[in-house]
């Protein structure tokens, strides 16, 4: 398999070095430069519960299991609630700083046309949504159209920030060679994103650690690593943080931190 700093070079050109100690090496001439923040890695420090999306996802979900829900991220405080954008306003009312209201667009297949990403983008961030899981576009990435996908990334990036909203990209990292998942965190990347994010839960399998490993090697410290996706106990978690994860996406809320 070819390096990161080849494939970026690809990518993008022999650029300048870049200096945000990504293993691109070069610079990525990102959309948005991260340099100047705070490293993105996990503070033990912080406590567990600051870095878990507490997370309801199920087509089944109901009204009373996002409001339980809730209490528990009120409880724990944890990072954030993640839900589908329909319980968008009863999470919204029923948080308490520090936690967060976070969901989905373009999930969970990754598959829908650009117009449609942008759109939903927009409706989740004016009903109030703090932070997006975006699945990046699978549909036109494997199919090599990667100046598409990085286009999509790129327009959910401006509307975020408009709304100061936090951007973290699916990969969806079980439908992913090696190669493709470091194609993806660079452009992610470049696109300005703020995370990079292992899976939907929704795939064929949920994080590994070697691929949170790959994913932090790739963008360095200035970009957040969400793990997701099979994540139950706290010897789980813990892995994953450790293997350079600083955000933990996971249902299991109470066993974990409990």
């Amino acid at each position: 398999m070819k390096d990161i700093p080849h494939i970026a070079k690809e990518l993008f050109g022999d650029n300048h070095p870049a200096q945000c100690n990504g293993g691109h090496i070069i610079c990525l001439n990102c959309y948005h430069c991260h340099l100047k923040f705070p490293d993105q890695i996990y503070d033990p420090h912080q406590g567990l519960a600051s870095v878990i999306d507490a997370t309801i996802l199920k087509a089944e979900t109901k009204k009373e299991e996002v409001t339980e829900l809730c209490k528990t991220a009120n409880q724990y405080k944890t990072a954030s609630v993640c839900v589908n954008s329909h319980f968008i306003p009863l999470a919204k009312g029923l948080l308490e700083k520090p936690v967060k209201s976070c969901t989905v667009i373009n999930f969970p297949l990754g598959a829908s046309c650009p117009q449609a990403i942008v759109n939903e983008a927009k409706a989740v961030l004016e009903i109030g949504a703090e932070e997006v899981d975006l699945v990046q576009n699978l549909s036109a990435f494997l199919s090599g159209d990667y100046d598409n996908d990085l286009q999509c990334m790129q327009e959910v990036v401006k509307l975020c920030k408009k709304h100061k909203a936090l951007l973290k990209v699916i990969l969806e990292t079980c439908y992913l060679t090696e190669e493709q998942i470091i194609i993806s965190c660079l452009l992610a990347k470049k696109a300005g994103a703020d995370f990079v994010k292992t899976s939907t839960g929704f795939g064929t399998a949920g994080a590994t650690k070697e691929n949170v490993t790959l994913m932090r090697k790739v963008v360095g410290p200035k970009i957040g690593v969400k793990a997701a996706g099979g994540i139950r106990t706290k010897e789980q978690a813990l892995a994953m943080l450790s293997a350079g994860a600083n955000r933990i996406g996971a249902s299991s809320v109470k066993t974990i931190l409990q």
